[in-house]
């Protein structure tokens, strides 16, 4: 019985630490995450909702959503490829489902692009504008963006009395 409590004991300590997580996982994981619930948004709002402004100051809902995007997409490219950001001035989408395509396909690529740097890399400083930054901070910035759009969204949503999905925080 002795021998069994400390096998157990050292199979599960084993396991505990293969199973640890590195801070790209948790971010990847965490950006799945955040990609289904800012699509949650985009999918609740009615397709005439999606030029609805609260102040003439602000964005549209579409505005908001095609500005995560463009920020994603030059986030990921400018700091995590070879390639750079080519700031091409693509068309607006004229729909909400090809809104949601474009989110969904900016996501998921920059998703494969972090997947494809090492760990290691995370620790290199690159230039930003407002200074030296790690790429674990870009990382932590891209993340920060769609949040602070999410929660203007989520005000829209309410203002036109649409209910926001559930939140999912991981």
């Amino acid at each position: 019985m002795k021998y069994l409590f400390l096998f157990l004991s050292v199979f599960f300590m084993a396991n505990c630490f293969a199973q640890q997580i590195t801070p790209k996982q948790a971010w990847l994981e965490k950006w799945e995450n955040s990609k289904n619930y800012l699509i949650g948004i985009a999918e609740v709002m009615p397709e005439e909702g999606y030029d609805f402004k609260p102040t003439e100051r602000q964005m549209s809902f579409k505005e908001q959503l095609v500005h995560i995007q463009g920020n994603i997409d030059w986030l990921s490219t400018s700091y995590f490829t070879e390639i750079g950001f080519k700031n091409a001035t693509a068309e607006t989408p004229s729909t909400k489902a090809e809104t949601i395509t474009l989110i969904t396909e900016t996501f998921d690529n920059a998703s494969k692009i972090i997947a494809s740097v090492s760990e290691d890399s995370l620790l290199e400083t690159v230039e930003f504008f407002a200074g030296s930054k790690s790429k674990l901070q870009i990382l932590n910035l891209l993340q920060d963006h769609i949040t602070h759009h999410r929660g203007q969204l989520i005000v829209y949503l309410n203002l036109k009395d649409v209910e926001p999905p559930a939140y999912s925080g991981w």
